[in-house]
């Protein structure tokens, strides 16, 4: 138990998880204020655990694993559905449900592509080389989720600025606490301005049903719309820069995307490969229970490490540290798995799969603008990326 929970990244791999996270399938982890947890790294152990009622994401309950001091600070400041067990999980997280369904989502999917194609045209339009997260991977999700939420975009400035602060694991507690504050304070007022004048959209909707009758109040309604807007856009933002800059170091899996490959089946691959969310699952076992052998007490923190499980090749058979898109990885655990998995993964995949299939297609020629190995990657954050991807063409 040399190391304290995140590892660093092995130098010159920056797309696989840390060496010493696939040490042993569990055992026991260091944590930054000298607690311990249990790390639980193969995917038949994840994915039980992560569907286990018997575990608990409640970040109140002792012993819960939080990696920093960030994390602790910033959710005991705020509960939202990731962080509530069932019941109290199920009923809000009903309250989103329809909002995020498959089918809404494919009828997003025009809109999206009209999204994407503009940005495409305008980068094509100007000067290169260009920071492709800033001008494509970051204003995708941004504009859907505005529109989708409700929020303006003309705010993004703003509520962009805010998240940076929010998925920040490093620096100061105070000041991701100032951001949470401050994005709640703004969120509570556009719930009171969708109460008066409501409109098609998830806060508006959440304004008139749950706030003017009485079921929730603003700050309610703003902190779980805090969640769906910095998770709606930070994410995918991630996966959009992080997923090209994994391509362009693997030429063959650009060219075989180039070539046809099934988008859908690259970007689940993509998502198995790359397994942005640095911090992983987290949980507290409610009560005694046994995991890969080994006995894990009632109060004792555990780590269900999905980048591993993504690589385990009992699940990814035929290489699975090697990035394959025409591999069936439609099973992985990237979205987390059970009762608490992604909310917002059939939006993120229409995203995903519009931009991959639209990017390359527009600008096959598209390169990166300096080697590879001079890129700087999001170490102490909640979703791992790449800080900027300049891109020629």
């Amino acid at each position: 138990m040399s190391s304290v929970f995140p590892m660093p990244r092995a130098a010159g791999c920056p797309f696989d998880p840390a060496p010493e996270l696939s040490r042993e399938p569990v055992s026991r982890v260091r944590l930054w204020d000298g607690s311990t947890a249990w790390m639980v790294t193969g995917y038949a152990d994840v994915r039980a655990l992560l569907a286990d009622p018997r575990v608990s994401v409640d970040v109140a309950q002792p012993g819960f694993p939080h990696t920093n001091a960030v994390s602790k600070a910033r959710d005991a400041q705020m509960k939202t559905l990731m962080q509530m067990d069932a019941p109290e999980h199920t009923v809000h997280r009903r309250m989103l449900t329809a909002d995020f369904r498959i089918r809404k989502m494919e009828e997003l999917r025009p809109g999206i592509q009209r999204i994407v194609d503009g940005l495409v045209d305008g980068m094509l339009a100007g000067p290169k080389p260009v920071d492709l997260y800033e001008v494509l991977a970051l204003p995708v999700p941004s504009l859907v989720i505005c529109e989708l939420l409700g929020v303006p975009y003309a705010d993004r400035g703003f509520f962009q600025r805010v998240a940076g602060e929010l998925v920040m694991d490093g620096g100061d507690p105070a000041r991701a606490l100032a951001a949470s504050e401050e994005l709640n304070g703004y969120l509570e007022e556009l719930t009171e301005r969708k109460s008066a004048e409501p409109g098609d959209d998830v806060l508006s909707r959440l304004a008139v049903e749950q706030y003017r009758t009485g079921r929730m109040t603003r700050r309610e309604i703003a902190v779980m719309g805090q969640l769906l807007l910095v998770a709606g856009h930070d994410t995918t933002a991630n996966m959009i820069a992080l997923g090209t800059a994994a391509l362009f170091a693997h030429p063959d899996q650009l060219a075989a995307v180039k070539d046809g490959a099934d988008v859908a089946g690259a970007v689940e691959e993509l998502l198995r490969y790359l397994s942005i969310t640095h911090t992983e699952a987290r949980r507290v076992a409610r009560e005694d229970l046994v995991v890969g052998g080994q006995l894990i007490r009632a109060g004792e923190g555990i780590i269900a490490v999905k980048s591993t499980a993504n690589r385990d090749p009992a699940a990814f058979p035929g290489g699975p540290g090697a990035l394959d898109v025409r591999r069936d990885a439609r099973h992985h655990v990237a979205f987390g798995y059970g009762a608490h998995q992604c909310l917002g993964q059939p939006l993120a995949r229409v995203e995903l799969q519009t931009v991959f299939g639209t990017l390359f297609r527009r600008v096959p020629t598209l390169a990166p603008a300096v080697p590879l190995d001079e890129l700087t990657f999001k170490e102490h954050a909640v979703f791992y990326g790449v800080r900027e991807l300049p891109v020629t063409w």
